[in-house]
């Protein structure tokens, strides 16, 4: 629905960057899912739910998180961190005493953790992800085409033609949005080597990132993921050349989980019948 709707109706994204951005919507919301996953079910209670959270979440933002949650019928609210959810989600051990590495690069943000015994030794989180990449998309092509185009439009054109690596191969793709000159619409071509060029900057922040947590690791921990490497979950680790760059600038091993998109929900899942209360923030 979003850029196509009439001037009297509002699309609101209730939850951005990995936090609530509207409170009144995202309660709705939530309420509607807690009414789908009761349908033709007999509840006595109220449900209790686990909400995943970021890693560099504030106190503010996770009590949004709990009271969004309690007013759409709640009875109990536990947080589970995300990067405990990735990994479980791709099936890493994150019970063992040996350390394990997952980097999810979700759509608002990128979480890094290191785990071992059930907890996060090391991590970071920025807000950073594949919105990102797609609004990067959306300010290059104005800034270098004078043309305006939607994040739908951005987004296909990454999933198309995106590359995490200087592309070897030119791909182009098609986009039409408004000429910020003439204000009608105008179609052109974008290439791999433009959209390249259009989303290192975020992409070098996830490097950055990534770093910073190596860097931080303790040694016994560090050299288990010197052997083992680290598991990429997350939309955007569907980004084509982004395992393969993430092992260029750490010389690790990289693994992408299957189906990564959906590591967190079904990490989440798994924690809420598998794992004791004390996971649970």
């Amino acid at each position: 629905m979003l850029g196509r709707l009439p001037q009297n109706i509002e699309a609101i994204t209730p939850i951005r960057g990995g936090v609530i951005s509207n409170f009144q919507a995202s309660e709705q919301m939530i309420r509607q899912f807690v009414r789908h996953a009761r349908k033709g079910r007999r509840l006595a209670n109220a449900p209790r739910i686990t909400v995943s959270v970021p890693g560099g979440a504030t106190q503010v933002e996770r009590r949004s998180f709990k009271e969004a949650i309690h007013g759409a019928g709640a009875s109990h609210v536990a947080l589970f961190a995300r990067p405990l959810a990735a990994a479980l989600g791709a099936g890493l051990a994150i019970s063992e005493a040996t350390g394990c590495m997952v980097v999810d690069v979700g759509a608002g943000t990128t979480e890094i953790g290191v785990i071992a015994l059930g907890s996060v030794v090391r991590g970071a989180s920025a807000r950073v992800g594949g919105d990102t990449l797609d609004q990067a998309i959306v300010n290059y092509v104005r800034r270098t085409h004078g043309l305006l185009i939607g994040e739908h439009t951005a987004q296909r054109v990454k999933l198309e033609i995106g590359n995490a690596l200087p592309p070897t191969y030119e791909l182009v793709t098609g986009v039409t949005g408004r000429s910020l000159a003439e204000g009608i619409p105008r179609s052109m071509t974008l290439s791999s080597h433009e959209i390249y060029e259009a989303i290192i900057e975020p992409l070098d922040q996830i490097v950055s990132l990534l770093r910073r947590v190596l860097e931080s690791t303790p040694p016994e921990l560090a050299a288990d993921i010197a052997d083992r490497g680290f598991t990429l979950t997350g939309g955007s680790a569907m980004l084509r050349g982004l395992d393969q760059r993430l092992r260029e600038e750490t010389g690790l091993p990289v693994a992408v989980a299957d189906q990564p998109m959906t590591c967190v929900i079904r990490g989440t899942g798994l924690a809420i019948e598998t794992l004791d209360s004390h996971f649970f923030a």
